[in-house]
């Protein structure tokens, strides 16, 4: 992997915290953090925002985990996707599902609701985001305000860190196959159907 900000020692006392948090949970200290530490303060708070937002709890797990993947295809950012696939198994999520949202439109694992909130999430990511009045009335019964929210906002967050990550050049360091899961689905080159449809 070549990124375009060449990676950088990671040192300091939150450096090596950082570092043994990470090969505990990769093996490995992914190179992505090598090159987001050369402003630590700003690894340090994207991290910490990325923490909160584990906490928000007004959207189903699974959910969560398909919009922010949804979303990464759409920006094309593939660590993100390949980084959420490796969490599902550790969070004890619907990984077969996860493996499919890449192609989720052609997939037939997802419930209305699942490709909903993924149709969703691919709106909210195009530029401009393209969200139809009609999906979002239909996602504010199928998950309350909050949920809805809460989607946004985690579709949001996933936005900014992916288009960072393709802009850096960080790209897979592939956690999911060292863990042993299946590639991820291919995404289809179809056209997709306009967002607002049942499909």
């Amino acid at each position: 992997m070549t990124t375009r900000v060449p990676p950088t020692e990671v040192t300091g006392l939150y450096g090596s915290l950082v570092k043994r948090a990470t090969r505990s949970m990769f093996g490995e200290v992914p190179e992505s953090i090598g090159v987001l530490w050369h402003h630590p303060a700003v690894f340090k708070d994207l991290m910490g925002v990325g923490r909160k937002s584990e906490k928000w709890d007004r959207l189903d797990p699974n959910l969560a985990t398909f919009a922010q993947m949804a979303s990464a295809a759409t920006v094309g950012c593939e660590f993100c996707l390949d980084l959420h696939y490796f969490r599902s198994r550790n969070e004890g999520l619907d990984e077969v599902k996860a493996r499919e949202v890449p192609r989720w439109r052609e997939s037939a694992v997802f419930t209305p609701v699942e490709r909903r909130v993924m149709e969703y999430a691919e709106g909210m990511s195009q530029t401009p985001p393209v969200v139809t009045d009609e999906l979002s009335a239909a996602l504010l019964d199928d998950l309350g305000p909050a949920g809805l929210v809460e989607l946004s906002a985690r579709v949001g967050l996933m936005n900014a860190t992916a288009r960072s990550n393709v802009a850096l050049g960080i790209r897979s360091e592939q956690f999911a196959a060292s863990c042993g899961l299946p590639p991820l689905a291919p995404r289809s080159v179809a056209a997709a159907p306009a967002v607002g449809s049942d499909a």
